[in-house]
């Protein structure tokens, strides 16, 4: 029988965020597990060499990252009431971080959102959650808008 007991929950801080909380939040109780709360900022590295410092962009990011910590620790609040949960911010590209956070932490399940693009916006920005479920050794439960 399957054992559900680590779930990583992938936010990006939107309002769908907290839908997608809901449902990682609601199976760690139901199941007695924990959680852990992923939130990936993105990489500015293709920006050196248009004209914009590298210690620039370093900063930004740095920023962006410092920022993000401290709304993971209200999130995790808001969301996590009498749930296990840890908070991890990473920095890269969305797909392969969470990806590779749960393979690191050995987690049971992945929960995230979609953002439901379709058509030219789908072809140029694809989509993190299908790079996900394909890449995934464990189950991924996708969540709609």
């Amino acid at each position: 029988m399957a054992s559900i007991k680590k779930i990583l929950c992938a936010v990006d801080f939107s309002d769908m965020s907290k839908k997608v909380a809901d449902y990682a939040a609601t199976l760690a109780r139901a199941l007695e597990g924990e959680v852990v709360v992923l939130y990936v900022a993105p990489s500015l590295s293709q920006y050196v060499g248009f004209h914009v410092p590298p210690a620039s962009i370093e900063t930004f990011v740095g920023e962006i990252v410092s920022g993000a910590e401290k709304t993971m620790e209200v999130f995790i609040q808001e969301n996590f009431e009498s749930v296990s949960a840890q908070g991890i911010v990473k920095t890269g590209y969305a797909a392969e971080e969470i990806l590779e956070v749960a393979e690191k932490e050995e987690v049971d399940l992945i929960v995230m959102g979609t953002h439901g693009r379709k058509g030219i916006d789908r072809i140029l920005f694809g989509s993190v959650a299908e790079k996900v479920v394909k890449g995934a050794k464990m189950p991924v439960l996708t969540v709609r808008p």
